[in-house]
């Protein structure tokens, strides 16, 4: 796994332990030789992780819209800023760099994203792994909400199976190293999404 993709909150969040453990993962992956590909921007979670990165020696791929860019929003700083055109864009792209995804705490923008990779997985168009890092119990409710999906049958037991859920950066990366992905149907090819 050379390269892992992150996505985060573009605010700090309500807690001081939101950005001491984006800065963990962040020397996990700079010192496990693992780049960062991420949103772009500079402020929130995002502009901790890619700071810390950076100051520790790490590659970072930015790939933000040219209209949060132009709202100056965008990191200057990375190794790797990519600008593109719209949304679906910068996630495609995102995808495409990356060997892995990994959802630290953030809102609808970061849940929407980490769920259309788990999607895109679901349904056979990649087999990376995806992982929710669980910052004081974030994660919690969210897994306990999928594991009831799972239960009342609409989600599959090896669908459910795909998202790794852990609280330790270290324990997170080792766990993505080490993903067997389960074998699902190909049902359909990125570009019909």
């Amino acid at each position: 796994m050379k390269r892992v993709c992150v996505f985060c909150g573009s605010n700090r969040g309500g807690r001081a332990g939101y950005v001491t453990a984006t800065r963990e993962l962040a020397t996990v992956l700079a010192r496990g030789g693992i780049s960062l590909v991420y949103g772009g921007g500079r402020v929130g979670l995002m502009g901790e992780l890619a700071n810390e990165v950076l100051r520790l020696g790490g590659q970072v791929t930015g790939v933000i819209p040219r209209q949060l860019v132009e709202r100056e929003v965008g990191h200057t700083g990375l190794t790797d800023l990519r600008v593109v055109e719209t949304m679906h864009e910068r996630k495609a792209l995102m995808a495409d760099l990356a060997d892995g995804f990994i959802a630290l705490p953030g809102g609808l923008g970061t849940l929407e994203e980490i769920f259309e990779v788990w999607t895109w997985a679901q349904l056979g168009m990649h087999r990376k792994p995806i992982a929710f890092l669980d910052v004081g119990g974030y994660f919690q409710l969210l897994a306990e909400f999928l594991d009831q999906a799972t239960r009342e049958g609409f989600v599959r037991r090896q669908h459910r199976a795909i998202a790794i859920i852990d609280n330790d950066p270290a324990v997170l990366i080792q766990r993505m190293r080490a993903y067997n992905p389960p074998t699902v149907e190909k049902w359909i090819d990125r570009e019909a999404t």
